[in-house]
C-alpha cells in the first residue's frame, strides 16, 4: 500500500487511488463531525500528526490527522484544500490513562503501548469505552479521489 506523507500542513502529491491512514479525534466527531461508515465519501481538511493521543499508537502507520470536518478547529490556513476520498476501513482506538510522574499527579495521560484496536463499520464519535480502556478516536483508511 502506497501512503502519502504530510509536509507543511498538506498531503504531498496525492492522486486518485492513493491510500491514507488518518486519525479522527473523538472530541472532533462529538463536537461537529458527521457520522461515516465504510464506503462513505468524505471531504476532510487534513493536518500533520502531532496529537498526544497518538503516543499510544505506532506513528509510522498514521500519515495525517483530520483537522476539521466542518470549517473550524483546524488552525490551518483558510486556503487549505480538502482531501476527498472513500472510507475503506475504520478502527476504533481505546487506551488506558494514568497520572504523569513528572507533572501534576491529578492529570491523566495516555499510557504508551496500551492501545486496543477494534474494527468498526460505522463511526459517530460515541463509541463506548471498554472497562478501563477509554475510547479516544478512529484510525480511518481513506482511498483518495479527486
Amino acid at each position: 500500500m502506497e501512503l502519502a506523507r504530510m509536509s507543511s500542513n498538506r498531503i504531498d502529491d496525492h492522486t486518485d487511488g492513493m491510500d491514507l491512514i488518518v486519525w479522527v479525534n473523538r472530541w472532533l466527531m462529538e463536537c461537529c463531525g458527521d457520522p461515516f461508515s465504510i464506503g462513505s465519501y468524505v471531504s476532510w481538511r487534513l493536518g500533520p500528526v502531532d496529537d498526544e493521543f497518538l503516543a499510544v499508537l505506532p506513528k509510522e502507520e498514521i500519515v495525517a490527522v483530520v483537522a476539521t470536518t466542518g470549517g473550524h478547529h483546524s488552525g490551518l490556513s483558510d486556503d487549505m484544500p480538502a482531501t476527498r476520498g472513500t472510507v475503506a476501513a475504520i478502527t476504533a482506538v481505546r487506551c488506558r490513562y494514568a497520572s504523569g510522574a513528572k507533572a501534576d499527579p491529578c492529570i491523566l495521560y495516555p499510557v504508551a503501548g496500551s492501545a486496543v484496536l477494534s474494527a468498526l463499520d460505522f463511526a459517530d464519535g460515541w463509541t463506548p469505552d471498554l472497562g478501563e480502556l477509554e475510547f479516544v478516536g478512529y484510525l480511518v483508511h481513506l482511498t483518495v479521489s479527486q
